[in-house]
C-alpha cells in the first residue's frame, strides 16, 4: 500500500498507469542540448523512475510535500530530491547549463511552471508535462479561438507548442474530475523579439485582462501609451491577434513613447 497520501490543498493526483509515465519520460527529445532534466512535482516517483530510465540526464526533483520527499529519498537514494518550491528555483543553483523540465504538474501551480519557464527562456530549452486539458488547450490555442489568452501568446513566442495525447481522469489516484493533456514545448529560434519585451509582455496582460473590449479601449490602462494606436489593431479585440501582430502593436506604442 502506498504510504503516500496525494494531498487536495497541494493539487496531487499520482499516476498509477506506468505506460502514461513512459510515454511522458519518452517525449523528452533533447532539443536545445541540454545537460538536466528538472521534474516538478515527483510525488511518489511513478514518471521518476522512467526519466532515471532513460540515463540520459541528471535527474533534478522539486518536492514540497515532506511524505513524498521522505518516500522518494528511500525509494530512490540516488535521486537529487529538492524540498523546495520549483516557482522559486534558481536554475544556478541547479546547473549551470541548459535544462529541461518535466512532471505530472500540479493542477493548481501548472500556468504558474509556464510561466517560470518563461522567465529562464534562454536555459530552458524544453518543456514535457501534464496538465489539466483546459489548461494545455490555452497554451497550444491559436489566435482567433476562444481559449487564446496570455499564456497562448507569451509561450508561443519563444516556443513551439505541441500536443502528445490526451490522458483519462482513470489514470489517476484519486482520479480528478478533468481530462488531462501531456504536451511538449520547444524553444523556438527567436533569440529575443525585435521589440521591448518587457513593453511586449505588458501590452499582452493589458490587453487580454478586457478581452472582450476593443483594443482602443482595453489599452487605455497601459501607462506606455502616449498616442492613438494604429487603425489596424484599434478596433481589433486581443484574441484576433497573433504573436506577430503582437509584437508589431509593440513596436508601434514604443515608437509613439
Amino acid at each position: 500500500m502506498n504510504p503516500v497520501r496525494p494531498k487536495k490543498h497541494l493539487g496531487q493526483h499520482f499516476l498509477k498507469e506506468e505506460a502514461i509515465a513512459q510515454r511522458v519520460a519518452e517525449g523528452l527529445t533533447g532539443h536545445g542540448g541540454y545537460e538536466h532534466v528538472m521534474e516538478v512535482g515527483p510525488g511518489t516517483g511513478a514518471l521518476t523512475k522512467h526519466l532515471l530510465a532513460l540515463q540520459r540526464w541528471p535527474i533534478t526533483c522539486f518536492e514540497v510535500d515532506q511524505e513524498s520527499v521522505a518516500y522518494l529519498r528511500e525509494h530512490y537514494p540516488q535521486l537529487d530530491v529538492r524540498p523546495e518550491d520549483f516557482l522559486r528555483m534558481r536554475p544556478g543553483s541547479v546547473t549551470e547549463g541548459r535544462f529541461a523540465v518535466a512532471g505530472n504538474f500540479p493542477y493548481n501551480i501548472s500556468t504558474q511552471i509556464v510561466f517560470k519557464v518563461l522567465e529562464h527562456r534562454d536555459c530552458c530549452t524544453e518543456l514535457v508535462g501534464m496538465f489539466q486539458k483546459e489548461v494545455a488547450d490555452r497554451i497550444r490555442a491559436p489566435h482567433g479561438s476562444k481559449t487564446y489568452g496570455i499564456t497562448s501568446v507569451l509561450a508561443q513566442a519563444f516556443y513551439d507548442v505541441e500536443l502528445l495525447f490526451h490522458v483519462e481522469p482513470g489514470s489517476f489516484i484519486p482520479p480528478p474530475k478533468v481530462r488531462s493533456s501531456v504536451i511538449r514545448m520547444r524553444r523556438n529560434a527567436v533569440e529575443a523579439l525585435p521589440c521591448d519585451e518587457a513593453l511586449f509582455f505588458r501590452v499582452v496582460k493589458t490587453a487580454f485582462n478586457q478581452r472582450r473590449k476593443t483594443l482602443h479601449n482595453a489599452l487605455k490602462p497601459l501607462p506606455d501609451l502616449k498616442g492613438p494606436l494604429p487603425e489596424a489593431y484599434s478596433t481589433k479585440r486581443a484574441e484576433q491577434l497573433s504573436v506577430s501582430d503582437f509584437i508589431a502593436l509593440t513596436q508601434a506604442i514604443q515608437a509613439a513613447a
